[in-house]
């Protein structure tokens, strides 16, 4: 598939996106079971603010964040600089970044996420994943292999194939209004 591919699925699916009104998510059984066996491991969830229609990740979040386990938010600066993840809480102040982006203040601590709460434009049933574009999240993962890729998405956001470059890495699992998307095991 060609660039021009890329293009019309993400135009399709963010307008989809934006138009679909989902119910909030909740955290899928398969990873509640995954967390409870880590019971006492407690580590770093990073996650996101939605912007533009994403699925909103808050409530799997605060289920993970219930468990122990501390927050991160992406903090981005240029297109070429690494995304990087900063420790947030909610009585700490937000800023703007780049793209629309609610983002921790660059002097917050940068964590190093066990799970990542993605987002996402499309994703298929391989779960490959299309972003927006710019590679945050594909070098984010590739930096972290060993961190647990999870998109968040709205049904709608699913299509039959996405295409796939060398660098993208794929999800271990996608959590929609319907629940978990991927591998019966983690």
């Amino acid at each position: 598939m060609t660039a021009e591919d890329k293009a019309a699925i993400r135009a399709a699916m963010r307008r989809a996106r934006r138009e679909f009104a989902g119910p909030p998510l909740a955290l899928p059984p398969m990873l509640a079971a995954w967390l409870d066996a880590r019971r006492g491991d407690c580590g770093i969830i990073a996650s996101y603010l939605p912007i533009d229609g994403e699925a909103d990740p808050a409530p799997l979040a605060a289920a993970v964040i219930g468990r122990g386990w501390r927050l991160a938010l992406p903090h981005v600066t240029t297109r070429a600089a690494p995304m990087r993840f900063l420790r947030w809480s909610a009585d700490a102040p937000l800023i703007l970044g780049p793209f629309g982006l609610h983002q921790p203040e660059a002097a917050a601590e940068p964590l190093s996420p066990d799970i990542i709460l993605t987002p996402l434009v499309a994703f298929d049933d391989q779960l490959a994943r299309l972003g927006q574009g710019a590679g945050y999240y594909d070098r984010a993962f590739a930096a972290l292999p060993g961190a647990l890729r999870i998109g968040i998405a709205w049904s709608v956001q699913r299509v039959p194939k996405v295409p796939v470059d060398p660098w993208d890495v794929a999800l271990h699992g996608v959590v929609t209004e319907h629940g978990w998307i991927g591998p019966g095991t983690l």
